[in-house]
C-alpha cells in the first residue's frame, strides 16, 4: 500500500506485509550534512509467504551506503535501489534474520521538514505520515510495529541534549569531543512515532505521580532563555495526565515524558511515543507575548498529544485510511478535557464555529471525503478537518447514542482488547456494540459517507389530542465519488419548551425512538408523534449540536426569540441568536445587491443582543460569543453560490452598525469597568472577562467614527490579549488613520525579536479588509522580519491573507489568485506540505460569482502547469479542477 508519486492508493487493496518486524536498533552519527544512520532490524517472513518473495523497503531521497544480512555484507546484485525503494532478494528462509541498512542523509538541506532535519542548530524529526523513509529504508507503514533501541552519537559541545523515544539507558563521552546517549522503548510502535532530538536546549523539569504511585519525570525542552515561558505548558501536561486517569482510566506507561519545542515545524505538534515534538507557538506563553487563545490552544494541544499515548500510540492505525481512529477520537478526548477545564457551553460553541467554517466548507466542495476515505494519492492531504473535527463529532455521537456510562464501558473494552495493536474503524465500533448490545451498523455510515446531512423538519400541534407531530426528512448531498447516499442514524437532541418557559417531556412517542431527550432518526423520511404535550411547545432542536447536520426548520420568529431568551441549553440560546442575526445579514446582502444603501435590522434582535450582553447572570465568555455575530465566511457558506465577497462585507458592516449603535451605553459600561484585581491570570474566568471587553471594543468601532477608544486601549494594554486585539481593531476598522499606522509600527518595533509575536503582527496586517492589502502583503514579504523558510511565518502572512481576508484575496481583478499561484509554486519547491495547506484556501472557488470563479480557475491551472510540482500540490489542484 506504499504510495509512489502520482499513484492512487485504495483501501480495498490493503494486505499485511510479507515480513514481520520484531526489533529495531538504530544508531545515528550526527553531522549537519552527512549524518550516518545504521539500522539493524530483526524480522521474519510472515507465515504462508513464499521463500522467493523479496523484501521491499520504502525510501525517499536517501544515499545508500551498505546492506547486510545477519551481519554479512551482500553484493549489489542481490538488491535494487531507487529513489523510492530498496528491494532485497535471496533472503534466509524459515528463520528470523537481521537486515542492516546504512544510509547517509543531509539534515541541513532538508527544507521539507520531514524525516531528520536541522533547525537553528537543533536536530529534529517529523515522521508522520511517511517521514521515516527519509531517514532509512524501512517498511514505513503504521501496521509495522517493533521495539526500538536508539543510540545517538554526536558532537558533545553542540549537542549536550540527545533524546529519543522511551526510557533513558545511559550516556557517555568517547574522549574525542563526541558523546553518545542511548534510549529504549519497550512498547512496540510504528515508524511514524519514532523521534530524535539533539542540540543545545534549556529544560523545565517536574514530576507526576500516577494512580499506581509511580513517579514519572516530566521535561520540556526549549531554546535557552525561554524556560519561564514553558510553565503553563507543564501545568497543562500535569492536568492532562490527571484527567486521563480520572475520565478514561489511562495511566502513563514510561519512566519519563518529554516535550521539545522547535520553531520550524510543519504541524502543530506530534505525539511521538514519550517524546512529543511541538511547534513552539503551542508551548511558549507569558502575558506579554501570548493571548488567552494562545493559552487555550497550548492547554488543548498539550492534552491532545498526551492523550495520543493511548489513542494512537498504544493502539495505532492498521493503515492511514483509519487515521480518524486516532485523530478524531483524540480530538474528542481533548475537547472533553477543555470543556471540563473551562466552560462547557463556550467550548462547544467554539467547536461548532470551527466545524461549520472549516469542515462544512470542506464537505461541500471538491475536497469532500468520508471520515474514513477509501483512496488517496497523497496521505498528507488527508490530515483534514473532516478526519479531525468530523471524526470527533462521530465519536461524540456514539457517546450520545449510548450514554456516558456505556460509552466509557466501550472505551474500556477497546483499550483492553486492542492494546499493542494496529486496528480499524470496524474494531473500534465493535467494542461499543459488544459493550452495549446495540447494533451500530447503520451508524457506521458516518465513517463511510461524505457530505453534511441536511435534515428538514416540519411540526404541527394538535391541541385536542395534546400531541405534536414532527415530519422529518434527511438527505446527504452528492459529493465527488459518492453520488447516492443511504440514510444515516442521526441522534437529534431536543427539548419542548412551553409558553411559561418550563420544559416538558412527552408521555409517549410513536413513529421513532426517543429516549433521554434524544430522537433517533434512521429513515429517509419519518413522522414522529409526541403525546401528552399540554400546549403548543417551542421546539429546541439539535441541542448542543448533537449531530453535525444542516438543520432546515422554518421556526416561527417568536419561537426563535423564546429560545434565545430562555432555553436552558446555552448552546441553543447562542444558536438562536446567531440564526436571528443571520436572517438579517442575508436580507441585507440581498437588499444591497439590489441597490439599497441602508438596511433595517429586526428590533427584537437588537433587544435580545442588548439584554444578553448586559445580563450579569451569563458568564462573560458566553456573552462574548453572542457578540461574535456570523462572520463573512458564515454568510457566504449560507448563500452557497454566486458569492460576491465585497457585497457580503458591505452588508455585514451595515448590519453591525445598526445593531451596535443602540448598545452604546452597555458597551461603555463594559469597557469602563475595572479591568481586574491582582496580576494577570490565564484562567477561564479571567479570560472570559477580557473576551467580553474585547468584543465590546470591536462593537464600539462600528458605532464610533473615531479610533480614539481603540488607540487608548492599545496604549493602556498590559497583556497580549488586549494589545493584539486593540491593534486588530485599529488596523481593520481605522486602517487609514495615523493612530492605526503608528500602532502597527510600534507593535512591530516592540516585538521585532519575538518570532511568535511577529506572526500575530503579520497576520493582523494580512487580514485588513480591502483590495489594497495585497500590496501590503507583497511589501511585508520583502521585510527582513519575514522568513520564507519558516512555516509559521508563511501561514501568518500568506496563509492568513488567502484564508481569512475575503475582500483582499478575492479581488475582482483576480490579482489575489495570481499572487497565491506564484507563492504556491515557490513554496512547493521548499516545503510541499505547507504549500498544500495554504492552497486549500481555493477549495470553494466554484461558489464564487462567475468572474471571480473564472479567474480563480485560471490560477489553479497556472499552478497545475508548473513543473516540477509535488504530489501534495498536484493532488489538490487536480481534485479542485476535476470535481
Amino acid at each position: 500500500m506504499e504510495a509512489t508519486t502520482g499513484q492512487v492508493i485504495h483501501l480495498a487493496d490493503y494486505r499485511p506485509t510479507d515480513f514481520v518486524v520484531e526489533r529495531v536498533d538504530l544508531t545515528f552519527e550526527l553531522d549537519p550534512t552527512e549524518t550516518l544512520v545504521i539500522q539493524r532490524t530483526l524480522m521474519h517472513r510472515r507465515e504462508g509467504v513464499a521463500d522467493d518473495v523479496p523484501l521491499v523497503l520504502d525510501g525517499d531521497e536517501l544515499n545508500l551506503k551498505a546492506v547486510a544480512i545477519d551481519g554479512n555484507p551482500i553484493p549489489e546484485s542481490q538488491y535494487d535501489v531507487s529513489d523510492r525503494a530498496l528491494v532485497i532478494r535471496d533472503l534466509p528462509t524459515g528463520t528470523t534474520f537481521e537486515v542492516t541498512v546504512e544510509t547517509i542523509i543531509n539534515p541541513e538541506a532538508n527544507t521539507k521538514l520531514m524525516g531528520l532535519y536541522r533547525t537553528n542548530g537543533t536536530y529534529c524529526t517529523q515522521c508522520e505520515a511517511e517521514g521515516f523513509r527519509r531517514i532509512t529504508y524501512f517498511m514505513d507503514r503504521p501496521d509495522v510495529l517493533g521495539v526500538y533501541t536508539i543510540t545517538i552519537i554526536g558532537d558533545g559541545a553542540a549537542n549536550p541534549v540527545m533524546l529519543s523515544n522511551g526510557n533513558f539507558l545511559g550516556a557517555g563521552d568517547y574522549g574525542d569531543g563526541r558523546r553518545f546517549a542511548a534510549w529504549y522503548d519497550p512498547h512496540p510502535k510504528p515508524s511514524y512515532l519514532f523521534a530524535l532530538v539533539a542540540g543545545d536546549l534549556g529544560v523545565v523539569e517536574d514530576t507526576f505521580t500516577t494512580m499506581s504511585e509511580r513517579e514519572v519525570a516530566l521535561k520540556i525542552y526549549v531554546e535557552h532563555g525561554k524556560e519561564a515561558r514553558a510553565a503553563y505548558a507543564m501545568d497543562a501536561l500535569k492536568r492532562s495526565m490527571t484527567w486521563d486517569e480520572q475520565a478514561f482510566g489511562r495511566e502513563y506507561d514510561l519512566d519519563i515524558f518529554m516535550i521539545v519545542a522547535v520553531s520550524d515545524f510543519n504541524m502543530g505538534a506530534m505525539e511521538n511515543k514519550g517524546l512529543n515534538v511541538f511547534n513552539d507557538k503551542y508551548i511558549l506563553a507569558d502575558p506579554e507575548t501570548a493571548t488567552d487563545q494562545d493559552y487555550a490552544n497550548i492547554e488543548a494541544i498539550v492534552a491532545h498529544e498526551y492523550f495520543h499515548n493511548w489513542t494512537g500510540n498504544r493502539i495505532t492505525c492498521r493503515d492511514w485510511f483509519q487515521l480518524c481512529l486516532k485523530e478524531g477520537l483524540t480530538v474528542y478526548r481533548d475537547h472533553e478535557f477543555s470543556a471540563d477545564q473551562r466552560s462547557r457551553a463556550v467550548k462547544r460553541i467554539a467547536e461548532v464555529r470551527h466545524l461549520k467554517s472549516e469542515q462544512f466548507a470542506e464537505d461541500s466542495g471538491p475536497l469532500a471525503h468520508p471520515v474514513r476515505p477509501t483512496q488517496f494519492r497523497e496521505i498528507n492531504n488527508f490530515y483534514t478537518t473532516t478526519v479531525y473535527e468530523k471524526g470527533s463529532e462521530v465519536t461524540r455521537m456514539i457517546a450520545t447514542l449510548l450514554g456516558r456510562p456505556m460509552f466509557r464501558k466501550g472505551m474500556d473494552l477497546y483499550f483492553e482488547r486492542h492494546d499493542g495493536g494496529a486496528v480499524t474503524i470496524e474494531d473500534f465500533v465493535r467494542c461499543f456494540e459488544d459493550a452495549s448490545g446495540r447494533d451500530l451498523g447503520q451508524f457506521s455510515r458516518w465513517y463511510h459517507q461524505a457530505g453534511t446531512p441536511v435534515v428538514t423538519v416540519s411540526a404541527r400541534y394538535d391541541a385536542g389530542a395534546k400531541t405534536l407531530t414532527m415530519d422529518v426528512e434527511q438527505m446527504i448531498p452528492p459529493t465527488p465519488g459518492q453520488q447516492v447516499k443511504e440514510p444515516m442514524h442521526i441522534p437529534l437532541a431536543m427539548g419542548f419548551i412551553l409558553d411559561n418557559g418550563t420544559e416538558v417531556q412527552p408521555t409517549g412517542v410513536s413513529g421513532g425512538e426517543y429516549a433521554d431527550g434524544v430522537l433517533h432518526l434512521t429513515e429517509r423520511t419519518q413522522s414522529i408523534t409526541f403525546e401528552g404535550i399540554s400546549s403548543r411547545p417551542v421546539l429546541s432542536l439539535n441541542r448542543g449540536f448533537s449531530a453535525p447536520i444542516n438543520l432546515h426548520y422554518d421556526m416561527p420568529v417568536e419561537d426563535m426569540v423564546q429560545i434565545a431568551r430562555h432555553d436552558s441549553d446555552l448552546f441553543s440560546r447562542w444558536q438562536a441568536i446567531n440564526q436571528l442575526a443571520l436572517r438579517d445579514l442575508l436580507k441585507a446582502v440581498k437588499e444591497m445587491t439590489a441597490g439599497a444603501t441602508q438596511v433595517a435590522v429586526d428590533a427584537e434582535l437588537i433587544a435580545i443582543l442588548r439584554d444578553s450582553i448586559s445580563d450579569d447572570s451569563l458568564e462573560p465568555a458566553f456573552r462574548a460569543q453572542i457578540m461574535a455575530l456570523p462572520s463573512e465566511a458564515d454568510i457566504a457558506r449560507e448563500i452557497g453560490k454566486d458569492i460576491d465577497p465585497e457585497m457580503i462585507h458591505a452588508a455585514r458592516n451595515a448590519v453591525m452598525a445598526a445593531v451596535t449603535a443602540p448598545a452604546g451605553t452597555v458597551l461603555a459600561d463594559i469597557l469602563d469597568a475595572p479591568r481586574r484585581v491582582g496580576s494577570f491570570s490565564p484562567d477561564a474566568a479571567s479570560a472570559g472577562i477580557r473576551a467580553l471587553r474585547n468584543a465590546a471594543l470591536t462593537w464600539m468601532s462600528y458605532c464610533e467614527p473615531s479610533p480614539d477608544r481603540a488607540a487608548k486601549a492599545f496604549a493602556e494594554a498590559d497583556n497580549m490579549t488586549e494589545l493584539a486585539h486593540a491593534l486588530s481593531v485599529l488596523a481593520h476598522r481605522f486602517s487609514e488613520t495615523e493612530s492605526a499606522k503608528q500602532a502597527v509600527a510600534a507593535f512591530g518595533d516592540r516585538f521585532a525579536e519575538n518570532a511568535l509575536v511577529l506572526d500575530k503582527w503579520f497576520s493582523i496586517q494580512a487580514t485588513v479588509p480591502g483590495p489594497a492589502t495585497l500590496a501590503s502583503v507583497e511589501a511585508l514579504m520583502q521585510s527582513p522580519r519575514f522568513a520564507a523558510g519558516n512555516p509559521n511565518r508563511l501561514r501568518s502572512l500568506i496563509g492568513s491573507f488567502a484564508m481569512a481576508n475575503p475582500t483582499g484575496f478575492h479581488r475582482k481583478d483576480g490579482a489575489g489568485y495570481a499572487f497565491l499561484a506564484n507563492q504556491i509554486i515557490a513554496i512547493d519547491k521548499r516545503n510541499p506540505q505547507v504549500a498544500a495547506r495554504i492552497l486549500t484556501s481555493m477549495r470553494s472557488w466554484r461558489s464564487l460569482e462567475s468572474t471571480r470563479a473564472g479567474l480563480a480557475r485560471n490560477a489553479l491551472v497556472t499552478i497545475g502547469a508548473a513543473s516540477p510540482l509535488s504530489t501534495d500540490v498536484r493532488d489538490l489542484v487536480d481534485r479542485m479542477l476535476e470535481a
